[in-house]
């Protein structure tokens, strides 16, 4: 397999120059690739990870984010398009789940048969996402705070701190802004079948918006719930990845 060079659009923690497949992961709003860091060592030698790095973060902070959402995943699919020899498997968090469903589209566009499976998670489905009007990237810093605590996709420690706040927000709001503004037409169901994942106390996404994603595939569905809120993959990683990774999903813990 091809190498990912440093300063394009997706970061390889770990190369597996002997893998057989590539799991390609989107982080969610204010999030970055390194939050998937941890996931390499809970994946099989033969899966190898790359994580998507949106400007405005970490190596890329001082970049200027694209205009909207469609263009994101449009530049996306064309750096990753030529990289990708191997069969792939694409993961999307929140935000990223909107943008990994794009940037798929893009790359089957570029290169038919390239994804083999989409993965979408705490996110509602395009259909839902269609009727859904929110302004939190218009609204003050402290509504904006106040919506990152309900999806808890930030620390406190990092809320409450003013230079780390301050460092966040921006970043968080630009996120925001192309989510907010995403507003997906209908389309022609994905050729490759998709597996939603929800937390079944998500304050933002409900069963039936997980659900609906059934809706944007003609080659399977499935939906799995796990116990916790929209961050639930944390205390799950090794239940995650172990479904991404390809084999038999596992069953989710049960709540307790």
């Amino acid at each position: 397999m091809s190498r990912v060079r440093r300063g394009e659009w997706a970061r390889c923690y770990l190369a597996r120059p002997s893998a057989r497949r590539r799991l390609v992961c989107f982080p969610h709003a204010g999030g970055s690739a390194s939050f998937f860091r941890p996931w390499v060592d809970a994946l099989p030698d033969d899966v190898e990870l790359w994580a998507v790095q949106y400007p405005g973060r970490e190596d890329r902070f001082g970049e200027p984010h694209p205009a909207d959402l469609g263009e994101l995943a449009d530049r996306i699919a064309e750096d990753l398009a030529p990289a990708l020899d191997g069969p792939v498997t694409v993961f999307g968090h929140s935000m990223g789940a909107s943008v990994g469903y794009e940037v798929t589209r893009g790359l089957l566009a570029r290169r038919p048969g390239a994804v083999e499976r989409l993965v979408v998670s705490a996110r509602p489905s395009p259909s839902h996402q269609r009727a859904a009007r929110n302004d939190f990237h218009l609204r003050d810093e402290e509504a904006l705070v106040a919506e990152i605590r309900v999806l808890g996709g930030a620390a406190p420690a990092v809320l409450d701190h003013p230079g780390l706040r301050a460092l966040l927000l921006p970043v968080v709001r630009e996120d925001f802004r192309l989510i907010e503004n995403y507003h997906p037409g209908p389309r022609e169901p994905l050729p490759v079948p998709i597996t939603a994942l929800t937390g079944d106390a998500d304050p933002r996404v409900t069963g039936a918006q997980a659900a609906g994603w059934a809706e944007a595939t003609r080659a399977g569905f499935r939906l799995v719930t796990f116990p916790g809120d929209h961050f639930y993959l944390v205390p799950h990683r090794e239940e995650v990845v172990r479904l991404l990774a390809g084999g038999r999903p596992a069953e989710p813990p049960l709540p307790r």
